[in-house]
């Protein structure tokens, strides 16, 4: 099938699909006209390319990982993936990235608490002539 029947049927845009097929991630046939030719099984290996990314698993691991989750395995390819290596890293970013959110709201909070004792109009006393006079 066509890149645009492959992306109505897997819900997934064609430029997406170029992407996966730059990252190494799915290899479609090609026609003798050069154009891309998705079979089903390019197809279904998308909807889990789709899923894990969804997932929030960054490309390089899905790279790592695919293989194990798909029919490489099966057809004779020299597959050796650590998934517990690769669940343990994902799981790091994962936690690490978490790390970095609950900095990011501790800050916000804080700049929050202390920005309530702020006037609410800060630059209303420019006009009073304070500000003013210092600037000039």
């Amino acid at each position: 099938m066509k890149i645009s029947e492959a992306s109505r049927v897997s819900g997934v845009s064609a430029r997406s699909l170029r992407h996966y097929e730059q990252e190494g991630l799915i290899v479609p046939g090609r026609c003798s006209n050069g154009f891309r030719d998705y079979c089903q099984s390019t197809v279904d290996r998308v909807l889990v390319i789709r899923s894990l990314l969804e997932s929030g698993l960054p490309v390089r691991l899905i790279r790592e990982f695919l293989p194990s989750l798909t029919d490489e395995r099966d057809v004779g390819m020299d597959v050796d993936v650590d998934v517990d290596g690769v669940c343990e890293e994902f799981l790091h970013e994962v936690q690490s990235y978490r790390d970095r959110l609950a900095a990011r709201i501790a800050v916000l909070s804080t700049w929050r608490s202390t920005s309530s004792a702020l006037p609410s109009r800060p630059y209303e006393h420019w006009s009073s002539g304070h500000m003013t006079d210092r600037m000039t």
